[in-house]
């Protein structure tokens, strides 16, 4: 939630700065968490955990809708002030969420949430990039990912061909990486409760999973880019992966009284090649790949 406090703060910046013509709502991609350690730092989970006193479950609805309401009013009156916009986009989330801390204990020394990236979790961010395939864009060249939550046009996303795509997968999770992937959860065939998520044959039958059948369904809005996961495991069976999602969505924990599995499920890999669209890992994954690229 301290990633996504200050997030917010930059998405409000910019529709200052483009007069209110970028995107301003819940979401962002997997790379957006690499901007903000880098411009922000991070903190422990229990220095911030972006919970009020009382409340067990994280929604935003409220705070979204206060917030975008006011910066309406700001679009209707002209009211471009980048600083009192983005400190009142601040005291609403101060309000909903608490005020982020701007200095954290570890080991008994006090650090700021940037020297926590560096110095305790020693993570240099820049080593975590975005992988996509987009048959409609040039291959080996980095690219824009074009949907609304990358609201600030990144266009590092390294696109490759879909068998490349899908072959850095299955090599980063048997060799002990996970990743972030982001992409479609709003199919039939994702069934939480059953803790599975398919290609329904009457979608697409498996041997027509190709470029093609994936950028038809993202062009004409069947497929959508509507969350972005965490893939930490697999099993192969029958000579198909099946990918273990952890899932902080509400979604994950739909699954029957008596589960024990709440916020896990397993992604075939049919549905990641049809559905999901980037994922963002560590380059020594694909250090093959990027050789490819100028």
């Amino acid at each position: 939630m301290f990633t996504a406090y200050w997030e917010t703060v930059e998405k409000a910046r910019e529709f200052v700065r483009t007069r209110g013509e970028s995107n301003f709502d819940e979401g962002s991609e997997g790379n957006a968490v690499v901007r903000m350690y880098q411009t922000y730092g991070t903190v422990p989970l229990q220095d911030y955990t972006g919970l009020m006193p009382g409340q067990i479950y994280h929604s935003h609805d409220k705070m979204f809708k206060e917030m975008k309401a006011y910066l309406q009013n700001v679009k209707a009156t002209n009211a471009w002030n980048e600083d009192e916009v983005t400190a009142t986009i601040k005291s609403i989330q101060n309000h909903y969420m608490g005020v982020p801390p701007t200095k954290v204990v570890v080991n008994g020394k006090t650090i700021t949430p940037k020297q926590y990236v560096t110095d305790v979790l020693k993570l240099n961010v820049s080593d975590y990039i975005d992988l996509t395939s987009l048959m409609n864009k040039p291959y080996w060249k980095k690219v824009e990912y074009e949907v609304p939550d990358n609201w600030w046009h990144d266009s590092t996303y390294y696109n490759v061909p879909l068998d490349d795509y899908m072959s850095a997968i299955k090599f980063a999770v048997r060799n002990g990486y996970t990743m972030m992937i982001g992409g479609d959860v709003s199919e039939s065939g994702f069934d939480p409760w059953n803790q599975v998520a398919v290609v329904p044959t009457y979608d697409i039958p498996s041997e027509y999973i190709d470029e093609n059948a994936r950028l038809l369904r993202l062009l004409n809005g069947s497929t959508t880019d509507d969350h972005g996961m965490h893939l930490v495991g697999y099993l192969e069976k029958d000579g198909k992966d099946w990918y273990l999602i952890k899932d902080s969505g509400s979604g994950s924990r739909n699954c029957g009284p008596d589960s024990k599995n709440f916020g896990f499920y397993f992604m075939h890999e049919d549905y990641v090649k049809l559905k999901m669209m980037g994922i963002l890992v560590h380059r020594d994954v694909i250090k093959d790949l990027l050789k490819k690229f100028n």
